[in-house]
């Protein structure tokens, strides 16, 4: 699910907004069901499902897409399916059943394959012929304006995967030893300040800031984190101060994005959780929906408890906007505050 804060693409027709859709998404859908939504006359939100398997009822799928589009504000919106008839027929069907419930116009209803695009709503074969209109997407001028605005359509949800899979071969042997390093420099750090457990917790929190500032800095100034520098990163980060610091100061920002999947990419994995978490909470304040999803993914397959995870993976499919998050978590906090301020005036 994908808010469309990108530059604006011109469609003027249904290939246009079929070759829209991989730059909205971020990939090549391919047996997928794909709902763009508009408010007037602008696209500001995507939405893919998988196809429902051979058999399934559409049905609960479709509902919950229409409610996760309907939540945007949004007033109209397109189906289009991609695949083979069988199986996008009754997926399309169904999600343009629930958008009508839902309150939304529904535009058109299309089915793509092998090149050729449908309309489930068109009847004349002057516009819409019964064997299919042949289309380029690469010839389109919504292509070429996507990528001369540097926007990207890797080629399937694969390809997006890997961008957030673990880095083999020698750096994962270099980051296994910088991990070790830093597991005993944070021990020693405990130990130090061992006197009490306040300080102890007040040493890892001054230690985390100040390794989050470097990382931040570095990575403004287009400089990658060296292996000890990630390492110690990973390992501060499990405590849930420095981790809630760290998401604080991230946003949607290309350079937290960089920062997040680089650390995720190099971190041991029993410590993906958090550089995962917060590179699904920067991606999707950027509006790249499938990008946080695949990150999440991640975490929540190592980590299927992990509450920051779970916060986020529960915004996504709810279809949330980033601005209901704004201020996160230090808005949060302040509540929190409040509440316990309350209670005690009450008493």
């Amino acid at each position: 699910m994908t808010p469309t804060d990108h530059p604006r693409l011109a469609v003027r027709s249904p290939a246009d907004l079929i070759a829209a859709v991989p730059y909205l998404l971020g990939f090549h859908p391919t047996e997928s069901v794909v709902v763009v939504a508009l408010r007037g006359r602008r696209v500001v939100f995507a939405a893919r499902g998988d196809l429902p398997e051979p058999g399934a009822d559409p049905r609960p799928a479709a509902w919950h897409l229409a409610q996760v589009v309907a939540r945007q504000s949004t007033e109209s919106a397109t189906v289009i399916g991609f695949g083979a008839a069988a199986r996008v027929t009754g997926a399309v069907e169904a999600v343009g059943a629930a958008l009508d419930e839902a309150g939304l116009l529904v535009l058109d209803a299309l089915r793509v394959t092998d090149g050729r695009w449908w309309s489930y709503l068109c009847a004349d074969p002057g516009c819409c012929p019964p064997d299919g209109t042949p289309y380029d997407p690469k010839a389109s001028e919504v292509s070429a304006t996507a990528v001369f605005a540097g926007q990207v359509a890797l080629p399937d949800r694969a390809a997006l995967t890997a961008q957030v899979s673990p880095l083999d071969g020698p750096i994962r042997v270099a980051m296994r030893r910088a991990t070790i390093r830093a597991r005993r420099r944070l021990a020693e750090l405990t130990e130090d300040a061992a006197e009490t457990a306040l300080v102890g917790g007040r040493s890892v929190r001054s230690a985390g800031v100040a390794a989050l500032r470097g990382a931040f800095r570095r990575q403004r100034r287009g400089e990658r984190l060296g292996d000890d520098e990630v390492a110690w990163l990973t390992v501060l980060l499990t405590h849930l101060p420095v981790r809630d610091h760290a998401w604080e100061r991230t946003d949607g920002r290309d350079t937290d994005i960089s920062l997040w999947t680089d650390v995720l990419r190099r971190a041991e994995p029993e410590l993906i959780a958090a550089p995962g978490s917060l590179l699904a909470f920067a991606a999707w304040r950027a509006g790249y929906g499938a990008l946080a999803a695949v990150a999440l993914e991640r975490v929540l397959t190592a980590h299927p408890d992990y509450s920051l995870a779970l916060l986020l993976d529960d915004v996504l499919r709810r279809g949330l906007p980033p601005s209901e998050l704004d201020g996160w978590p230090a808005v949060a906090s302040r509540e929190v505050v409040r509440r316990r301020r309350s209670r005690r005036g009450a008493r």
